[in-house]
């Protein structure tokens, strides 16, 4: 059964980080693109950053570009969303996914049940 956990996320200050983590079971990671998206209340989901399972290139969406690094631990099955310089706008649920195609297309396949992030004083 494929199966993908989210966790790390919480409540942050402006200008603080968190790092989220996404398990994976029931597939090994090393040959998918995994990616991180989010939806904020009232808007439509987004892509944020997503790292291939080919040669781990990597894609950033310009609003985060600079602040966030994707990155994965192929023998824990695990990706990692390090979130830097956080902004009250970075509020979101997050939900890591499968990406199919080219990781700039986030067309996400199998989800995971997301974790909150929430920026605020």
């Amino acid at each position: 059964q494929v199966q993908l956990v989210e966790s790390g996320g919480g409540l942050v200050q402006p200008g603080g980080s968190l790092r989220l983590s996404c398990a994976a079971s029931g597939f090994t990671m090393d040959y998918y693109a995994i990616g991180w998206f989010r939806q904020a209340p009232g808007k439509e989901r987004e892509g944020v950053s997503c790292i291939s399972g080919s040669d781990g290139s990597t894609h950033y969406a310009d609003s985060v570009q600079g602040r966030f690094t994707i990155s994965r631990d192929n023998a824990k099955n695990t990706v990692y969303l390090q979130m830097n310089s956080l902004k009250p706008e970075d509020t979101a649920v997050y939900y890591c996914a499968t990406v199919n195609g080219p990781c700039s297309w986030y067309r996400g396949g199998y989800w995971g049940q997301g974790t909150q992030v929430t920026v605020s004083s």
